[in-house]
Protein backbone atom coordinates (compact mmCIF):
# COMPACT_ATOMS: atom_id res chain seq x y z
CA UNK A 1 0.00 0.00 0.00
CA UNK A 2 2.83 2.21 0.83
CA UNK A 3 4.07 1.42 -2.64
CA UNK A 4 0.78 2.86 -4.09
CA UNK A 5 0.64 5.91 -2.09
CA UNK A 6 4.31 6.85 -2.76
CA UNK A 7 3.58 6.18 -6.50
CA UNK A 8 0.20 8.69 -6.55
CA UNK A 9 2.59 11.41 -4.87
CA UNK A 10 4.84 11.73 -6.87
CA UNK A 11 2.39 11.41 -10.02
CA UNK A 12 0.53 14.63 -8.86
CA UNK A 13 4.04 16.24 -8.05
CA UNK A 14 4.63 15.85 -11.63
CA UNK A 15 1.60 17.34 -12.35
CA UNK A 16 2.34 20.26 -10.05
CA UNK A 17 5.77 20.46 -11.84
CA UNK A 18 4.49 20.32 -14.92
CA UNK A 19 2.73 23.34 -14.15
CA UNK A 20 5.43 25.77 -12.76
CA UNK A 21 8.29 24.85 -14.87
CA UNK A 22 8.07 26.00 -17.90
CA UNK A 23 9.66 23.15 -20.32
CA UNK A 24 8.28 20.16 -18.95
CA UNK A 25 4.87 18.84 -20.07
CA UNK A 26 3.01 15.64 -19.22
CA UNK A 27 0.85 14.48 -20.89
CA UNK A 28 -1.93 13.71 -18.95
CA UNK A 29 -2.95 12.15 -15.55
CA UNK A 30 -1.79 8.21 -17.01
CA UNK A 31 1.44 9.90 -18.23
CA UNK A 32 2.25 11.30 -14.80
CA UNK A 33 1.77 7.92 -13.11
CA UNK A 34 3.69 6.29 -15.90
CA UNK A 35 6.14 8.74 -15.64
CA UNK A 36 6.54 8.22 -12.02
CA UNK A 37 7.23 4.97 -12.02
CA UNK A 38 9.66 4.98 -14.48
CA UNK A 39 11.36 7.67 -12.35
CA UNK A 40 11.18 5.63 -9.08
CA UNK A 41 13.12 2.60 -11.37
CA UNK A 42 15.56 4.85 -12.67
CA UNK A 43 16.10 6.69 -9.39
CA UNK A 44 16.50 3.13 -7.60
CA UNK A 45 18.89 1.57 -10.25
CA UNK A 46 20.76 4.13 -12.09
CA UNK A 47 21.04 6.79 -9.50
CA UNK A 48 23.05 4.79 -6.86
CA UNK A 49 25.93 3.62 -9.85
CA UNK A 50 25.84 7.09 -10.84
CA UNK A 51 26.86 8.60 -7.12
CA UNK A 52 29.54 6.03 -7.05
CA UNK A 53 30.63 6.46 -10.32
CA UNK A 54 31.12 10.29 -10.02
CA UNK A 55 32.15 10.34 -6.31
CA UNK A 56 35.61 12.51 -6.43
CA UNK A 57 32.65 15.28 -7.91
CA UNK A 58 30.35 14.69 -5.13
CA UNK A 59 32.95 14.86 -2.38
CA UNK A 60 34.43 18.29 -4.34
CA UNK A 61 30.87 19.59 -4.00
CA UNK A 62 30.19 18.16 -0.75
CA UNK A 63 27.09 16.05 -2.27
CA UNK A 64 25.24 19.29 -4.66
CA UNK A 65 26.85 17.16 -7.23
CA UNK A 66 23.70 14.90 -6.87
CA UNK A 67 21.42 17.61 -8.42
CA UNK A 68 23.06 17.31 -11.67
CA UNK A 69 22.35 13.63 -11.38
CA UNK A 70 18.73 14.14 -10.88
CA UNK A 71 18.66 16.23 -13.42
CA UNK A 72 20.26 14.02 -15.80
CA UNK A 73 17.97 11.39 -14.81
CA UNK A 74 15.21 13.54 -14.71
CA UNK A 75 15.92 14.96 -18.57
CA UNK A 76 16.37 10.94 -19.34
CA UNK A 77 12.98 10.23 -18.10
CA UNK A 78 11.44 12.77 -20.42
CA UNK A 79 13.40 11.56 -22.89
CA UNK A 80 11.94 8.12 -23.02
CA UNK A 81 8.70 9.61 -24.16
CA UNK A 82 7.06 7.57 -21.52
CA UNK A 83 3.93 10.59 -20.59
CA UNK A 84 6.64 13.10 -19.80
CA UNK A 85 8.63 15.90 -21.94
CA UNK A 86 11.54 17.50 -20.91
CA UNK A 87 13.11 20.49 -23.13
CA UNK A 88 16.60 20.99 -22.04
CA UNK A 89 18.88 20.47 -19.04
CA UNK A 90 17.98 23.36 -16.82
CA UNK A 91 14.18 22.63 -17.09
CA UNK A 92 15.27 19.16 -16.47
CA UNK A 93 17.40 20.78 -13.54
CA UNK A 94 14.15 22.69 -11.77
CA UNK A 95 11.73 20.64 -11.87
CA UNK A 96 14.35 17.51 -10.38
CA UNK A 97 14.67 20.16 -7.47
CA UNK A 98 11.35 21.23 -7.69
CA UNK A 99 9.45 18.08 -7.94
CA UNK A 100 11.80 16.74 -4.38
CA UNK A 101 10.45 19.45 -2.73
CA UNK A 102 6.74 18.52 -3.81
CA UNK A 103 7.13 14.93 -3.36
CA UNK A 104 8.50 15.25 0.61
CA UNK A 105 5.95 17.93 1.31
CA UNK A 106 2.84 15.51 0.00
CA UNK A 107 4.67 13.30 1.33
CA UNK A 108 4.68 14.81 5.33
CA UNK A 109 0.66 14.86 4.41
CA UNK A 110 0.43 11.79 3.55
CA UNK A 111 2.67 10.21 5.92
CA UNK A 112 5.01 9.32 3.38
CA UNK A 113 4.02 5.61 2.52
CA UNK A 114 4.90 4.43 5.86
CA UNK A 115 2.18 2.33 7.44
CA UNK A 116 2.24 2.01 11.06
CA UNK A 117 2.38 -0.91 12.77
CA UNK A 118 0.40 -1.71 16.46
Amino acid sequence: MGFLIRLVVNAIALVIVANVIGGIHVSGIVGAVVAALVLGIVNAILKPILVILTLPAEILTLGLFTLVINALLFWLVGALHVGLSVDGFWPAFWGALVLSIISWLLSLFTGGGKERRV
